[in-house]
């Protein structure tokens, strides 16, 4: 009897620990997924903002442009670039993703090197306005692409991509 009790007692044991197992290993497969799902997300709203700017910055780089300018009244105080209704789809795609962008960021590093590159485009869009193309200094140019590149590179580290290292605006694996 006593055997009984102890063999059923054991098995009991067995289907508890069992069950116990495949539960954990669900949950892990479930995390997994879900940091899948998570990343695939992430890298759909970089990859959108990332194409958006670059839009932005060859609409604002047409010689047809139609760009003016406008001083804002709140701090800093810089010049707020205005477009007409083909230039504005550019500003709106770019305000968009720049707002998706910061819904589904895990990371405040990103946020902040995409706030960067707003700042910085908009001030080649009000530069642009200013100057015409050929004004545009090329400090405004470098500080872009390298606000560019802090972007790829906070993204890339949000996203577990490793390998790429950007030299003197130039990227190298």
């Amino acid at each position: 009897m006593a055997q009984v009790i102890i063999t059923a007692v054991a098995t009991l044991l067995a289907v508890g620990l069992g069950g116990w197992l495949t539960t954990r290993a669900q949950e892990r497969l479930w995390r997994r997924d879900q940091h899948r799902q998570w990343r695939d997300i992430r890298l759909t709203a970089y990859t959108e903002f990332l194409t958006a700017f670059r839009q932005y910055v060859s609409y604002v780089l047409l010689p047809t442009a139609k760009i003016t300018t406008t001083r804002r009244k709140r701090s800093p105080n810089d010049l707020m670039p205005y477009f007409d209704k083909e230039g504005t789809a550019y500003k709106e795609r770019l305000e968009a993703t720049k707002t998706a962008l910061r819904l589904v960021s895990g990371h405040p590093a990103v946020v902040e090197a995409s706030r960067e590159v707003v700042r910085l485009v908009r001030l080649l869009a009000a530069d642009r306005a200013v100057h015409g193309i050929e004004g545009v200094p090329d400090a405004q140019f470098d500080a872009l692409w390298a606000a560019e590149r802090e972007f790829i590179t906070a993204a890339r580290a949000e996203l577990g991509l490793t390998g790429l290292r950007f030299d003197n605006g130039r990227g190298s694996a």
